[in-house]
């Protein structure tokens, strides 16, 4: 104790110890190394004399003005002090520092002699973006390189939160419009320069039915919600296969001010509950475990809403704050406690990062292994130790490959999105490093060309009001032009009209035979009189959609969804997975003719058959329960006819030595159970495939649709699956009908348009109105006689 007071005494003496006034400066700094780090810092001493460095921070996802490891010592004193002598000014709180009788002693004067900055945590920047470049590029061993966002999400907290307390400790207050100011001075110009440059790469290279979906997203990605928007598509079912926004990155940038804007007012909340005596840190700590919770519950229920909602991502934050708090206490490490924490945490981020992929649950309690690890790496490098992580974090390429981590995670994603469609070149994992890599000069520039110049401009800094000006203008400014440039889309159709594939063969003596002739003459260039239009085809939801009657992943509900003629006696069930709700617009067509009762029972991703298949990296039960129920549900109908339908895809959680016998039993279980129930039983194969997803290709390539073709037998997604359904139905004496002479030529393409009709709306499901333009076809094999029961041919 002693030694340690001796140690305490001669550092307070370095920095201009004085025994009683307080006054400390505020710190401005200067670039430094790579014009991102913090060029000198201040020593502030409190009552542990332990000094306050400052240190600028120049990547990451806007981390702004590092404080390493502020104390809270100065906290504890200025709490103590507001208890007689507090006021609240304003969006201000303030505390005059002055000394309080048995509060302990007065914050001291500083000087202004350099302390060591924290060059590790450059460093650390720099292995998390690594790791998230490498996971979206596709590099093997990286699958769970997105743990690196979590890693920037704890560094962030950490810093901020310093920052926070240094200037309660210096100021007994907490600026709000000075903090805000600076996260727009450190944010938006770099952010808004590469929204404006996506979005101008997106209307010239990528999907053109598509643009006004990624002028959405640049808007939302500007207002810092576009997380938000990505959960609510991320729920949506049907829109599973489609390429990823080139904004989609914004994602993690939008959780954080997300965080920011309720971080300060809680911190100071919790100073206030401070001075009436609690801990500081108590309401902060509440307020991280209720969000792990959320997190580990949503994730179960809810994945998109879990990885993208900032509710769940919040507690990531907070666990770098809280070592914030802690920062004076972690001073005291020892060199043998300190120097095995780092290399421990990095070995954490670094396993998570190759052990996990994209089937782990994230975040959950899986998101514990790189936060840990984070915090591990920020708390042991404040006790500095011989022979700690800094050997391979503080190295200078590392340190300035962390200057430009935010440059470069802004610029990498519209890289890999944006110029292979621009080359018309497939991106492969080689390509995408290459790719990844040729970002790094544009982070280069936008951090010495715009982030820099504006950040460090003498008429904004120290000028809040300017800088929200600014901030506001840059946000507002890119929301604007992309909500105008939604207005003027890319044409996409080749000014032709083509004839109406629907009217065609409803209007044919010989469905079937039109149906084949119009296939024949396919044209290759999308039409004018395209119906819907190709911008509107991905938004068509049918009835079964649209009334919530379509069952998604979790849930195991039989919702009650009868559509035709609900007073009818003849009842018609349609049983299966989304391959069988697109035919849905089809056999609801033929019910309204026929007078039937339609009975829909459909449930994402969930095969008919009696087979237990993987979703998410685990078994998926809730297919398994919701299956029994629908087969009870129907026994209890006792319908005239079952059309049953399911993907190709899915694999057994067990996958047995003859995968066609195993398909084949399941699906004879299901057929069987069916026919139980006094039916008649159809079973419509899997439709063929499209290469790719349809409306995108169509998009891209509106005047070469035979780019966009695929052909058989590669249209069939698993020949093995597919002779397992027909041994089967034939097995249970189920009619067996089979869509592809309806979708491909005698010769064996597959078209993408027929007529005037796209066939596909993305890369599996048929179109709603190609599907509703087959039932005229689907009717000759489902003959539904006037007051008799369905029968089949």
């Amino acid at each position: 104790m002693g030694r340690d007071h001796r140690q305490h005494r001669r550092r307070a003496q370095q920095c201009g110890h004085s025994s009683h006034r307080a006054h400390v400066s505020s710190p401005l700094g200067r670039r430094g190394v790579d014009g991102s780090l913090g060029g000198r810092g201040y020593c502030a001493v409190a009552s542990g004399g332990t000094p306050l460095t400052s240190v600028r921070g120049g990547g990451g996802a806007g981390d702004g003005e590092i404080g390493p490891c502020a104390t809270v010592d100065a906290i504890r004193w200025s709490v103590a002090a507001s208890n007689s002598v507090g006021r609240t000014q304003g969006n201000k709180v303030k505390t005059p520092f002055r000394e309080a009788r048995g509060t302990g002693p007065a914050i001291e004067e500083t000087s202004r002699t350099p302390q060591p900055v924290r060059l590790d945590i450059q460093g650390l920047r720099a292995v998390a973006v690594s790791l998230v470049v490498l996971s979206h590029a596709g590099a093997r061993g990286f699958g769970g390189g997105y743990v690196g966002v979590d890693v920037f999400f704890v560094i962030s907290g950490f810093l901020i939160t310093s920052l926070l307390l240094r200037e309660l400790s210096t100021t007994g207050a907490i600026s709000i419009r000075k903090f805000y100011a600076r996260r727009a001075l450190r944010l938006l110009p770099a952010s808004t320069l590469v929204v404006l440059a996506t979005l101008i790469g997106s209307w010239l290279f990528l999907s053109k039915v598509r643009f006004e979906e990624y002028a959405g997203d640049a808007v939302a990605g500007a207002l810092y919600v576009v997380n938000i928007r990505l959960a609510v598509g991320g729920t949506d079912y049907l829109a599973e296969g489609s390429p990823p926004s080139p904004f989609q990155h914004f994602w993690s940038l939008a959780v954080e001010e997300q965080f920011y804007l309720l971080w300060p007012l809680l911190l100071l909340l919790s100073w206030g509950w401070a001075r009436r005596g609690g801990r500081l840190a108590l309401p902060l700590v509440i307020c991280c475990l209720v969000s792990f919770w959320l997190s580990v519950e949503v994730t179960a229920s809810s994945p998109p809403w879990a990885y993208f909602g900032s509710h769940t991502r919040f507690w990531e934050l907070g666990a770098g704050a809280l070592l914030a708090l802690a920062a004076e206490r972690l001073t005291r490490l020892p060199a043998a406690v300190a120097a095995p924490l780092t290399w421990a945490g990095l070995a954490c981020v670094v396993l998570a990062a190759v052990r996990y992929d994209t089937a782990t649950p994230f975040p959950g309690y899986h998101a514990l292994l790189p936060v840990l690890g984070a915090g591990l790496v920020l708390a042991g490098g404040c006790a500095p130790a011989r022979g700690d992580a800094r050997l391979l974090l503080a190295a200078r390429p590392l340190v300035r490959l962390g200057g430009l981590s935010y440059g470069w995670y802004l610029w990498h994603w519209p890289a890999l999105v944006i110029v292979p469609a621009a080359l018309g070149r497939p991106l492969d994992g080689a390509w995408a490093l290459v790719l990844c890599l040729l970002a790094l000069p544009l982070a280069w520039a936008t951090l010495r060309l715009v982030e820099n110049p504006v950040r460090f401009h003498p008429a904004l800094r120290g000028r809040p009001g300017r800088a929200l000006a600014l901030g506001g203008g840059l946000s507002a400014g890119a929301a604007v032009l992309a909500l105008t440039a939604s207005l003027f889309p890319p044409p996409i159709d080749s000014g032709r009209d083509a004839v109406d594939t629907r009217y065609e063969i409803a209007a044919a003596a010989d469905p079937a035979l039109r149906l084949r002739q119009l296939l024949g003459t396919s044209g290759t260039s999308l039409p004018s009189n395209l119906r819907p239009a190709l911008t509107d085809i991905k938004g068509t939801r049918s009835a079964l959609y649209r009334d919530g009657c379509h069952v998604g992943y979790n849930s195991t509900r039989i919702p009650a969804c009868v559509y035709g003629d609900r007073t009818s006696a003849r009842v018609v069930v349609l049983f299966g997975d989304s391959h069988a709700a697109q035919w849905f617009p089809a056999l609801d067509r033929l019910a309204r003719t026929h007078r039937w009762k339609l009975v829909t029972l459909t449930k994402s991703s969930c095969k008919a058959a009696e087979v237990t298949i993987v979703h998410d990296g685990r078994p998926y039960s809730s297919c398994d329960v919701w299956r029994d129920r629908a087969i009870a549900r129907i026994r209890a109908l006792r319908p005239a006819l079952v059309l049953v339908s399911s993907s190709e895809a899915g694999t057994p959680v067990r996958p047995a030595a003859d995968p066609v016998r195993q398909w084949s039993d399941g699906f004879r279980t299901t057929f069987d159970a069916l026919a139980a129930s006094g039916a008649k039983v159809a079973v419509l194969l899997d439709t063929p495939w499209p290469r790719t997803d349809a409306v995108d290709c169509a998009a891209g390539y509106p005047l070469r649709l035979d780019r966009c073709a695929n052909r058989l037998p590669e249209a069939i997604r698993d020949p093995s699956r597919r002779q397992a359904v027909m041994d089967a139905a034939r097995s249970a004496h189920a009619t067996l009908i089979d869509p592809v002479p309806w979708l491909c030529t005698p010769a064996g393409t597959c078209p993408v348009l027929v007529g005037n009709t796209l066939v596909y709306r993305d890369d599996s499901h048929l179109a709603e109105a190609c599907a509703e333009a087959l039932a005229p076809v689907l009717d000759t094999r489902l003959t539904l006689a006037p007051g008799a029961r369905p029968s089949t041919r």
